[in-house]
C-alpha cells in the first residue's frame, strides 16, 4: 500500500517533522508571546497605606486663624503649615517665627501674639511663675532667662526646629552656647 504512494517513507517522515516544527514555532509566536508585563495596578489600601506615611502631623496653635491639628506632606516648612492654619492674625509677632524651618512629626508649632511675652506671666516683671517650656517658648521666654540672650534664645528655637522636640532639659547641651555651666543654672527653670 505505501509502495503505491509516490513519496518514501523517508520524505514523509521528513515532511511530517518539518509540519510539526511550524506548528509548534507558530503557536509560540501567536499564543507564547506575552505582551510587557505592565506594572501592577495600585489598590485603593496600598495608596492610602504610602499617602499615611508621607504625611506628618502637627498642631499650629497662637496667633493663627485656625489653630489645631493638621497633616502636611513630608519635607513641608512652618510657612506650610501656617497657611494651612489659615495664616496669621494682625496680632502674630511672625518675625519670631522662622518661617523657612523643617516641620517634623509631632511638632507644635506656637506663634506667638503681641503682648503676651510669657505664658503664664507674674505681671510687670515678665518673669515666668513657672518653668519655662522648651517645646512651646516663645523667644521672648527664653531671653528673659538668667544667662540667655536674644541670640541664645534664637539658637533654642533653631534647634527646637531642627532636631524637633526636647525630650529632656539636658538637651540643651547640644545648642550653641549653652555649655554645663550654663545648663546647671537652667535645669530649675525650664521644662521638655
Amino acid at each position: 500500500m505505501l509502495r503505491d504512494l509516490p513519496f518514501s517513507r523517508r520524505q514523509i517522515a521528513i515532511a511530517a517533522v518539518a509540519i510539526l516544527v511550524v506548528l509548534v514555532l507558530g503557536s509560540r509566536l501567536l499564543f507564547g508571546a506575552e505582551a510587557p508585563a505592565a506594572p501592577p495596578i495600585p489598590t485603593a489600601a496600598a495608596t492610602t497605606t504610602a499617602a499615611a506615611q508621607s504625611l506628618l502631623v502637627v498642631d499650629v496653635v497662637g496667633a493663627v486663624r485656625r489653630p489645631g491639628l493638621y497633616r502636611l506632606p513630608s519635607g513641608s516648612r512652618v510657612a506650610d503649615a501656617l497657611s494651612r492654619a489659615g495664616g496669621v492674625t494682625p496680632k502674630a509677632l511672625v518675625e519670631l517665627v522662622n518661617l523657612a524651618a523643617p516641620i517634623a512629626d509631632g511638632e507644635q508649632i506656637a506663634v506667638p501674639r503681641r503682648g503676651s511675652a510669657t505664658i503664664a506671666g507674674s505681671g510687670a516683671t515678665g518673669v515666668a511663675s513657672g518653668p519655662v517650656h522648651l517645646n512651646t517658648a516663645t523667644l521672648e521666654q527664653l531671653d528673659a532667662l538668667p544667662g540667655v540672650g536674644p541670640v541664645t534664645a534664637q539658637k533654642i528655637l533653631d534647634y527646637r526646629q531642627q532636631h524637633g522636640a526636647f525630650g529632656s532639659v539636658e538637651e540643651l547641651d547640644a545648642v550653641p552656647g549653652i555649655g554645663p555651666a550654663r545648663l546647671e543654672q537652667l535645669k530649675e527653670l525650664v521644662a521638655p
